[in-house]
């Protein structure tokens, strides 16, 4: 594993083990948290402008040579940020940096096609129940009105806050690019060097690192047979750390579940159980898991990250990625397992204590009449 940050601010890592390489570009100020007042959307509508024309290249002539090498085009984002990338055979990699950093032409007919891609999304995502759930759970977390509670999955952005948020937030300062399949990094990093020669510096942006957790409640009764119910709770930073708790929270016989900076459990019922689901939900977070829970836990937890890295080149570079903006580097599997064999039941009870000491927040969506409210919830942890 090499790594290598830049003048521009922009760290490149990479790692030579992989048969295939995955090239990924990585804005964090990019995400729907970043987003200003009057640029909600603009995230989404960002994302599906990815590979579009720009630098003197139509996105036709983008495309054709991502198929010319054989290159498999991605990209993501989410509210902390955005990911562009591609994964291709190993000697292609280097010769295909620039395209993921052109600076965007905002034809009419891209900003056309990508605002009618994000409404599409917007749509299936509005239609999904659990989807709406995780959406509110993150306005009950952080409030309705903040960049990170409001929904990410928005098709509003105008064609100005696109063009804005995209000059602001697709920039190297602080960006990271991961690449996997690199047998000699040095070389690669001064390819990057000149195919990213011409791209925007910038600032790089702390938005979403200043979001503030609160802890609220948020409802949408919807007539879907059933009563969908999220309980989460402030997580530790820690990746590993909030892992485990997950695990923990997992062997107590919950449906458990983490984001950046949260950590829950889940559960869908049928309308006779509404009123009882608060407190299963209540009663699997409360108690501190055994010693023999935490090691348990820690043994899965370590698990599903040391396989994540076996999942293929997209996925290794997506661990990279968030290890470097994480941590500042990115030591591979022993690294990566020595983090989860650093955890002690004492750093797991701690969490657990602060974690119960945070303001719940609490979603439900579908037939929830009888979902006991907020206030009721809140008052088993005081």
């Amino acid at each position: 594993m090499s790594s290598t940050t830049l003048p521009s601010g922009l760290t490149v890592v990479s790692e030579d083990a992989a048969s295939t390489s995955t090239v990924s570009l990585t804005f964090p100020g990019a995400g729907s948290a970043s987003e200003l007042p009057g640029e909600q959307g603009a995230a989404l509508a960002n994302k599906c402008l990815a590979f579009k024309s720009g630098s003197g290249l139509s996105s036709l002539l983008i495309l054709r040579n991502l198929e010319e090498d054989g290159a498999a085009p991605f990209a993501t984002a989410d509210r902390h940020g955005a990911t562009v990338g591609y994964t291709a055979a190993p000697d292609k990699a280097a010769r295909l940096v620039p395209l993921l950093a052109t600076t965007c032409a905002f034809e009419p007919w891209d900003v056309k096609d990508a605002k009618t891609i994000a409404g599409e999304e917007a749509k299936a995502a509005n239609s999904s129940v659990l989807s709406v759930l995780t959406e509110q759970l993150y306005g009950a977390a952080y409030g309705a009105q903040t960049a990170m509670g409001r929904s990410y999955y928005s098709d509003a952005a105008s064609s100005s806050a696109i063009k804005s948020f995209r000059e602001k937030a697709y920039v190297l300062n602080g960006a990271v690019l991961s690449a996997t399949g690199v047998a000699d990094h040095g070389a690669f990093v001064r390819s990057v060097e000149e195919g990213l020669s011409e791209s925007a510096v910038g600032e790089a942006s702390s938005a979403a690192a200043a979001a503030a957790y609160m802890g609220g409640e948020a409802r949408i009764s919807a007539p879907v047979g059933e009563a969908h119910v999220a309980l989460a709770f402030e997580g530790p930073k820690s990746t590993a750390l909030l892992n485990v708790v997950k695990q923990c929270l997992t062997l107590s016989g919950a449906s458990a579940f983490t984001a950046p900076g949260l950590v829950g459990v889940y559960a869908g019922v049928p309308v006779a159980s509404a009123s009882t689901v608060a407190d299963s939900l209540s009663a699997a977070v409360t108690a501190i898991p055994s010693n023999d829970v935490v090691e348990r836990a820690k043994a899965m937890a370590k698990a599903e990250a040391v396989f994540a890295l076996d999942g293929g080149s997209q996925s290794l570079a997506g661990a990279m990625t968030s290890s470097v903006l994480e941590t500042g580097s990115f030591g591979g599997a022993a690294q990566l397992a020595a983090s989860y064999d650093a955890i002690t039941p004492k750093d797991v009870a701690a969490a657990y204590t602060a974690m119960l000491k945070s303001t719940p927040s609490m979603a439900a969506v579908g037939d929830i009449a009888a979902v006991p409210y907020h206030a009721t919830v809140a008052s088993r942890f005081s």
